[in-house]
């Protein structure tokens, strides 16, 4: 069965400080096409009033470069339960698959502030579509422990989304402003963007982010910790989570797969750097 194909065009902007297109506007081009899907059946009465996003998972192929003609993004509907579904997107460029995605979604219940049963209708749609995904591998059982970065970030009045809080893809952004900030010298001297000017670059692989509560605005900000978990010779696993100080509640949990690069892509040996902050700032086991 061929799924839903979303052309979703590409803006300047979207790139990033290595020259390609940001692992977290990937992440908006998912939601592009999630809404240019939903818009085009009889569940269109769900978005902007009564869907959540429960989690995604994220494989970054290869980069996404700046073009005049977008980029596809084909959707396809996974398991179907009574009050949440499975998304499975494949983002194209030029021919070759860029990224592939998973999403949970359920429909919620702002006013009661709860989930809610699909209706008859509302599920046949889904169903209608659905087809079997391959599932993603896991990426271990770490977890954000009392050694961990912390880094403060202040939410935008641009960061909300028609439902009044934080839109999803922005805890993208959260956690990888708290990442480059980790810096396991006093002196300042080997922060994670110190990277460029070795001549390295730092490529996202994989991305999971877990979404337990909603992020409003507000002037104080919220806390990103983050710690170091698998460590490999190439490749690093960061683990982090976003709380509110105000109360500790941890509103989302996140898992990113990093590998150090050359300036041509190869894959290359960890910097001293990300050693030092894997001793400084380790995970704990679950």
């Amino acid at each position: 069965m061929s799924g839903f194909v979303s052309r979703v065009p590409l803006r300047w902007v979207d790139l990033d400080a290595q020259g390609h297109v940001n692992n977290a506007v990937v992440a908006d081009y998912l939601q592009e096409a999630r809404v240019d899907w939903l818009l085009s059946g009889s569940n269109a009465h769900l978005l902007g009033s009564s869907t959540m996003v429960v989690s995604h998972q994220v494989e970054y192929l290869g980069p996404v470069s700046f073009g005049v003609d977008p980029v596809e993004v084909e959707l396809r509907v996974g398991t179907v339960g009574a009050a949440r579904f499975t998304l499975g997107y494949s983002v194209v460029q030029d021919g070759r698959e860029l990224a592939r995605a998973r999403s949970v979604l359920c429909l919620y219940d702002y006013a009661a502030g709860r989930p809610r049963r699909m209706t008859s209708a509302e599920r046949a749609w889904f169903v209608a579509q659905a087809e079997p995904l391959e599932p993603f591998g896991g990426l271990g059982d770490q977890r954000v422990g009392d050694r961990a970065h912390a880094y403060d970030v202040v939410v935008r009045w641009s960061d909300l989304d028609p439902y009044g809080h934080v839109n999803n893809v922005r805890v993208f952004d959260f956690v990888a402003e708290a990442r480059i900030r980790m810096n396991p010298a006093e002196d300042g001297s080997t922060r994670m963007d110190a990277a460029a000017a070795a001549g390295l670059l730092w490529m996202v692989a994989r991305q999971d982010v877990d979404y337990l509560g909603q992020i409003s605005h507000r002037t104080e900000p919220y806390r990103v910790r983050s710690a170091i978990g698998r460590v490999g010779r190439t490749s690093v696993t960061i683990v982090a989570q976003v709380e509110d100080p105000q109360d500790g509640a941890v509103l989302t949990r996140t898992r990113t797969v990093l590998v150090c690069g050359d300036a041509t892509g190869r894959p290359v040996p960890l910097p001293e750097n990300m050693l030092a902050a894997a001793a400084r700032w380790p995970a704990d086991p679950v």
